[in-house]
């Protein structure tokens, strides 16, 4: 790659990184998908953190946080103290406010930064969480690098995320469906293969698909009653939001669950004692 392509291939990436950020803090998404981004809600974070082990005393780094709803329930549920990286500033703010108020600030942070950069020591962390984000990171090779480092020996490491079969339909391409996680789903074996790439020992895998039906269920039911919200003018949206390509997106996920060719999986691993002493 030549030193112009170089220069244009890092706009675009941190151009998906912004818009993606600026989509999942604004009032539309906050009324489409609620406080919990990601199919299962917290029900299914509560269950990943028990493969994870999770317990008191241990350091939790939750990248790609958002507003903090799964990092504060963690730390509520298991008594772990959690570090939440997210690239939306505005994100971090609300998300330090809610930990406030759920009186869990003592065990709950959040920080600015970006998944490809984690701004954190290495071994430092007991266990690193992502939830429904990691098919959203341009460079997924250096996500999962960072995932690594920031590992103690014997850490662990937690993915949930959309995964597909065979190629994303048409209609299911473009900047909207990156931000819905859709565009760049992977196989479920590429995520195991991204982890294992750097050195980590996948532990477990398992598909969650019905959570993924779920949530799109309720989305189209949200989507219908926002639109004729709007149309009574009792709920005022920015006029770019167009009604029409979001039912046609849902619409074709929808069909493409249906399908088979979308699912919703979990993948976990550990970083074992003789990989750290190895490197």
């Amino acid at each position: 790659m030549d030193n112009k392509s170089e220069i244009v291939s890092k706009s675009n990436d941190q151009s998906v990184k912004s818009c993606c950020a600026d989509v999942y803090q604004s009032d539309w998404a906050r009324l489409l998908l609620g406080d919990s981004f990601h199919p299962g809600g917290t029900a299914l974070t509560e269950y990943l953190g028990t493969l994870l082990q999770l317990g008191p005393g241990q350091r939790v780094l939750d990248v790609a946080a958002g507003q903090g709803t799964s990092a504060i329930h963690l730390a509520q549920r298991f008594g772990c103290t959690v570090l939440g990286i997210e690239y939306s500033s505005l994100a971090v703010e609300r998300a330090n406010q809610a930990a406030q108020t759920a009186n869990v600030a003592h065990l709950v942070t959040f920080e600015q930064g970006d998944a490809e950069r984690l701004p954190v020591p290495a071994a430092s962390f007991d266990v690193v969480l992502c939830e429904c984000a990691f098919c959203t990171f341009p460079n997924k090779a250096v996500a999962a690098s960072e995932f690594r480092r920031v590992l103690k020996a014997g850490g662990r490491v937690g993915l949930s995320d959309l995964t597909r079969m065979g190629e994303v339909p048409e209609e299911l391409q473009g900047l909207l469906a990156w931000i819905a996680c859709i565009a760049d789903a992977q196989p479920i074996e590429n995520y195991e293969r991204y982890l294992s790439a750097t050195g980590l020992s996948i532990q477990r895998v398992e598909q969650h698909n019905e959570a993924l039906s779920e949530l799109v269920r309720e989305i189209q039911g949200k989507l219908l009653g926002t639109e004729l919200l709007v149309k009574l003018k009792k709920l005022h949206l920015p006029d770019e939001i167009d009604f029409a390509q979001a039912k046609t997106m849902v619409k074709a996920a929808s069909t493409a669950i249906q399908a088979q060719r979308f699912g919703y999986a979990i993948v976990t691993a550990e970083l074992q004692a003789e990989t750290v002493s190895m490197r």
